[in-house]
């Protein structure tokens, strides 16, 4: 396996010397970790603590619609990335897809804007961890300078070593998540009908009062329809990490099996987790409810923003905050650890697109590209932010702002890089029909899902421009929400004015380069023994 992976890299490389002298990553991430990667490596922050925001801003109807119609455009984008990443598993992925079948500019704007994209949301993730362990000690108590560097220490661990080390991590941090999110959407039903401690039945009582809508920034109908998007946006964030499958399609075993059933999952992640978590939420929690609009007022930490919490405390259920306070914190903590993989990933990719220093694919003998890995995991220094002034909260609160944006632009990425290989693959004879994995609805569903995304770009601070924002104009909400936009737009002018490079043509685009190699693999077929094994392998 160890050759066919060298040859694998030597094609992409365009010879076996440059593969031998900076190595190549592995084929490390085995079939239960690439599907419990996909299922829960995105259940982060934003769905235990963010989706709180938003109901307090909008109401618990506008809360489900916009998560169900951002979920609906995120299974679009998905079904886009997992036809061309079973195509071409490539490292990193994305930056890559952008630079062959569309444009290198649009390669090299988006991977670098991943990688700045990444590097914060480690800051964001950590900064949050930071937060939620105040909830225990409090805020006079707790050192957050010792706390964050623990933290960054723990991610930097489990991503510099081997990818099976981080591979086991994310394993076993999302089966915490998904057990406890069922958990949660089980205790949900059960107190809404009656059968908490006060035997109190709440059905849909606050959808009837306070009401299903909130009005925000402004009255009337406008003002419902603005707390409706300011959920698009919110929801944004919590999605956000979705397409990290695509980024492990490189380290993963038998990628053209493993890649389309995590792919195939994501309807089920995002009805589950998402649209049923915000439906649980709605009829848990009121949104006028006084804990949860001064935990979100107060900045409270942890798990006091929560509204699951503020739900079972109303219940009258004791000991289960502080279960979900740990498995936030467990949850702030993969994410960051995610995160600090995808970032090294896409500087790899880039090196590989030489779009970056060529020192970055130098690679350790267990196929960790190590000198990525340490220069993703720098910027985390910005996380002492936190010490400052106003707390791990509000450096929270602008990581949060500054990614969202980054994500955005990625998606809107991998839409558009679909569209050009959709184009190539007729161009070039191939027969959708042949491919391991072939998306439905497409090209529309990847020109729908880019539109929308597109749209939350553009009106994302709205929030800046009405109500009485717009007589106290504030410049520092009007940064945060739009300064990810000349970012992307630099990085792609800059590589377009230096380079000038042309628009891939569909008819010559490089659709095939790293595919010989990897079609001679021959993965073993694993073959259940019994019906625990049945199981097993239905799952993972």
């Amino acid at each position: 396996m160890k050759d066919a992976r060298l040859m694998e890299a030597a094609e992409l490389y365009g010879d076996i010397e440059t593969a031998e002298k900076y190595g190549y990553v592995t084929r490390g991430l085995k079939s239960r970790q690439i599907q419990f990667i996909a299922i829960g490596g995105t259940i982060g922050t934003g769905l235990f603590l963010g989706i709180g925001s938003a109901l307090t801003r909008a109401g618990p109807l506008s809360v489900l619609m916009g998560y169900t119609f951002t979920g609906i455009a995120i299974w679009g984008m998905m079904q886009s990335l997992g036809e061309m990443a079973t195509w071409l598993p490539l490292p990193g992925a994305i930056p890559q897809f952008c630079a062959r079948y569309a444009d290198d500019a649009l390669g090299f704007a988006v991977g670098w804007n991943n990688w700045y994209l990444c590097a914060i949301t480690v800051c964001a993730e950590i900064s949050a961890a930071s937060v939620v362990i105040q909830f225990w000690s409090g805020a006079d108590q707790i050192n957050v300078a010792a706390w964050i560097t623990i933290l960054i220490a723990l991610v930097i661990f489990l991503n510099i070593f081997a990818v099976s080390i981080y591979g086991e991590a994310e394993f076993v941090f999302a089966a915490i998540k998904i057990i406890t999110i069922i958990g949660l959407l089980i205790m949900a039903l059960i107190v809404d009908l009656g059968g908490g401690p006060k035997h109190d039945r709440l059905g849909f009582r606050f959808w009837k009062h306070p009401g299903p809508l909130k009005e925000y920034t402004s009255t009337g109908s406008l003002g419902r329809f603005l707390g409706f998007f300011s959920v698009l946006v919110n929801a944004a964030f919590a999605y956000q990490g979705v397409e990290i499958v695509a980024v492990t399609a490189g380290e993963s075993e038998n990628p053209r099996k493993n890649i389309p059933k995590a792919v195939r999952r994501v309807f089920w992640r995002i009805l589950l987790f998402y649209v049923l978590g915000a439906l649980a939420v709605g009829v848990l929690v009121s949104s006028n409810d006084p804990n949860l609009l001064s935990a979100q007022a107060n900045n409270k930490p942890g798990a006091a923003q929560s509204p699951w919490v503020i739900g079972i405390i109303n219940a009258g259920i004791p000991i289960l905050p502080s279960i979900i306070n740990a498995v936030i914190l467990t949850s702030a903590s993969s994410s960051g650890n995610a995160a600090l993989y995808a970032g090294s990933r896409y500087l790899f990719a880039l090196a590989q697109n030489k779009q970056a220093p060529r020192f970055l694919l130098k690679c350790s003998r267990h196929g960790v590209p190590y000198w990525c890995v340490a220069a993703t995991a720098s910027i985390s220094g910005l996380t002492y932010l936190s010490v400052a002034p106003g707390g791990p909260s509000s450096a929270f609160q602008w990581f949060q702002n500054l990614t969202t944006i980054g994500v955005l632009f990625t998606w809107c990425s991998i839409c558009i890089a679909y569209i050009q290989f959709h184009k190539a693959l007729k161009a070039q004879g191939i027969d959708r029909n042949t491919l391991s994995f072939k998306s439905p609805f497409q090209p529309y569903a990847a020109w729908i899902a880019c539109f929308f995304f597109a749209v939350i770009i553009v009106f994302n601070g709205f929030h800046v421009f009405t109500g009485e924002n717009h007589r106290n104009w504030n410049v520092a909400n009007f940064f945060a929400a739009y300064i990810g936009i000349p970012i992307f737009f630099i990085l792609y002018l800059g590589w377009k004015i230096v380079k000038r490079p042309s628009w891939r043509d569909p008819g010559t685009a490089d659709i095939t380069t790293g595919r010989a190699a990897l079609d001679a693999e021959v993965w073993p077929e694993y073959i259940p023994r019994n019906f625990a094994e049945k199981v097993w392998a239905w799952i993972v």
